[in-house]
């Protein structure tokens, strides 16, 4: 009888010694960069650096699977966008979920480290951002905010804000089904269309769908951050220079798309 067995590969497993799991996550120097700037420190800021610095590599998550849904749908597709925007719903299901470990801190154990922040805030967050101009919510007036942007980030949203949004992608995908975009109304006579027969349309249907959970998501989100807030600063000013509570209140009812949200007053 012959022996199937396959040959033993001495790539895998620590016999091999090619690489080894903190060097392929680059832990040495990912572990380093939570480098607290009280003095002495105080013990919750090593909570709080650590928690935006996750959310960050959210983002670059998010960015990297929003910007190939985009593509895609561009180029016509309907079912690895609707995948890719999926994917984008349970990172952000995580991300709401992440707050309540910063709310573990108490306002008094922020305020011992808080005057150190300024005039850094998660305003200036250019990936978040990124986010919003690349899912549609484009507003110029970031850049003239963003004073302090090294050039590298500034490019990055000028380039977010002269590229096709998510939103593009599906006029781009409707039109390539043979739907009218041009105008509002055309483009409301589309969706009534695909929501009256989803057996014909189901899967621009459900690529409508996705995008919708994707801006929920990020409405829930931004409602979960400013109770958050709140509780931590009450009505103070952003470390950053905004308003704090009151702007991040103002930004909750920010949405995407807000013609799939209208449809459903028109259904």
């Amino acid at each position: 009888m012959t022996d199937v067995t396959p040959p033993h590969d001495a790539r895998f497993g620590e016999q091999g010694g090619l690489l080894t799991y903190s060097d392929y996550l680059r832990l040495a120097d990912l572990l380093a960069a939570q480098v607290p700037e009280s003095d002495p420190a105080s013990h919750d800021e090593l909570l709080f650096i650590t928690i935006h610095q996750v959310y960050e590599l959210w983002f670059k998550l998010l960015l990297a699977e929003l910007t190939d849904a985009r593509d895609r749908m561009l180029a016509g597709e309907t079912y690895l966008p609707r995948v890719r925007l999926e994917r984008c719903h349970v990172v952000e299901r995580v991300l709401i979920g992440q707050v309540d470990v910063i709310d573990t801190m108490t306002p008094q154990d922020f305020l011992a480290f808080r005057t150190k922040l300024a005039p850094a805030s998660g305003f200036q967050s250019v990936q978040f951002r990124e986010i919003e101009f690349l899912s549609g919510l484009k507003d110029p007036d970031f850049l003239r905010r963003f004073r302090r942007l090294p050039p590298g980030e500034r490019e990055r949203l000028e380039r977010r804000l002269a590229e096709p949004s998510l939103w593009d992608g599906f006029l781009a995908v409707l039109s390539a089904a043979g739907f009218p975009v041009g105008t509002a109304a055309e483009r409301f006579a589309a969706y009534q269309e695909i929501a009256a027969d989803r057996e014909r349309f189901g899967p621009l249907w459900d690529l409508a769908e996705a995008l919708v959970g994707h801006d929920q998501s990020f409405s829930l989100w931004r409602a979960r951050h400013v109770l958050m807030a709140e509780r931590q600063i009450g009505t103070k000013p952003g470390t950053g220079g905004s308003a704090g509570g009151v702007y991040l209140r103002s930004r909750v009812e920010t949405r995407f798309y807000p013609e799939l949200w209208e449809l459903r007053s028109r259904l």
